[in-house]
């Protein structure tokens, strides 16, 4: 990329680093911040650079926000005895799409994956059974997506749980296996989450 000159490569390098950006698209989208306002280039870069400085996890669900606690949990109309665990926050706003379930949520960041390295310790695990001391809640709903990693997640959180006395359900199987929820239709997931079984 030496022909566009240093700034130019650096720019498309930087970009081609995001999920799912191909170098052609790097260099596509690098023309065009570059023919954008200079407001507009300056206004991208100040939320880029909140965003990364400002957002936390929340001290309930550790979901991402930039507050000390999200929106959802600080909301009084949910219904606080029930508790969906999911895998990231992109979960979580799949279902919130569909405006059918009023729980809160669990975000577990990740899925137990040895061959990856990822185990339990790495997860939000120790956050979610902290959270169920609360004598309030009734139900765990375990909505981890349909994969070998994510069953041995809610099987794993489901041997931990029972033992205290609160139904653990999993969401129904209308989600295809190997499927992400991000991804689902709000249809599906509410079919899904309708159907859900003890677990």
């Amino acid at each position: 990329m030496e022909y566009f000159g240093n700034s130019m490569a650096a720019l498309i390098d930087s970009l081609a680093r995001l999920p799912g950006i191909g170098r052609k698209s790097a260099q596509r989208l690098a023309f065009h911040i570059i023919q954008m306002p200079i407001e507009d280039v300056e206004e991208m870069s100040r939320a880029l650079l909140e965003a990364r400085t400002g957002i936390h996890y929340c001290k309930e669900c550790c979901t991402l926000t930039d507050g000390d606690i999200c929106p959802i949990c600080a909301d009084s109309t949910r219904d606080r005895s029930v508790i969906m665990v999911v895998e990231d926050s992109r979960d979580m706003a799949a279902y919130e799409r569909t405006k059918q379930f009023k729980g809160l949520y669990h975000i577990l960041h990740g899925v137990i994956a040895p061959l990856n390295g990822v185990s339990p310790a790495d997860l939000k695990i120790k956050e979610l059974l902290e959270r169920l001391k609360d004598e309030g809640i009734k139900e765990l709903i375990l909505a981890t997506n349909p994969t070998v990693e994510g069953e041995t997640t809610a099987l794993y959180i489901s041997r931990l749980v029972k033992p205290l006395g609160i139904k653990v359900s999993r969401i129904a199987n209308g989600v295809p296996v190997g499927g992400d929820l991000e991804y689902i239709d709000e249809m599906t997931l509410t079919r899904a989450l309708e159907g859900r079984t003890d677990y």
